[in-house]
């Protein structure tokens, strides 16, 4: 498959078949994500797989999150859509920055460099979601996982910095493709106005 096609075919999936993804497939995706570029070579990415019981765990505490929101006054938005997706992907990749930690300040100088590590991280996942075209798989970027940031990361034993989730699987939806703005609408030449 050409570059160019996966660009073209890659899709938010929501729903997956049941046929469980072999943990070689899952690997070729994870492979792909950790050649992506990053700031000054520092591939700032962990990934957890977490599949079955630990998933619905995940997903659990989505649902507790979202609820916890919705009782301090505040919409938890696509949150419970996005639980249900999880329990019902075959696996689910949790994407952390093991270089910032949760609890700690940003300086200046650190700052800049959590948004280099942000921007390596979303090219590790961008590299993950096309390798999943490539082999016919589904996937969703999920950052719903924010309802529940901490609860999550205790969980999983974290201290450091949850950027997202991916929900993987099997596809069972061919969505079709979601309008785009023209390059030539979000692009300027030079100073010109």
């Amino acid at each position: 498959m050409k570059i160019g096609e996966a660009f073209s075919r890659r899709r938010s999936i929501r729903k997956f078949k049941s046929d469980p993804v072999p943990r070689e497939l899952i690997g070729q995706v994870l492979e792909a994500a950790t050649l992506a570029p990053s700031g000054k070579n520092a591939q700032p990415w962990e990934f957890i797989v977490l599949e079955g019981v630990d998933k619905e765990k995940i997903a659990a505490l989505m649902i507790a999150g979202a609820e916890q929101l919705e009782a301090s006054g505040y919409k938890s938005g696509s949150a419970r859509n996005s639980a249900q997706i999880v329990q019902n992907a075959q696996a689910v990749i949790m994407v952390y920055n093991p270089r910032q930690k949760r609890d700690v300040k940003l300086t200046p100088l650190r700052r800049i460099m959590w948004s280099v590590d942000t921007q390596s991280v979303g090219a590790a996942i961008q590299n993950l979601l096309l390798k999943a075209v490539e082999l016919g798989l589904g996937s969703l970027w999920i950052c719903d996982v924010f309802v529940a940031e901490e609860q999550i990361s205790a969980w999983l034993g974290r201290k450091d910095e949850l950027l997202a989730a991916v929900a993987l699987g099997w596809p069972d939806e061919d969505p079709a493709p979601r309008t785009r703005k023209p390059w030539q609408q979000v692009t300027r030449w030079g100073r010109g106005h």
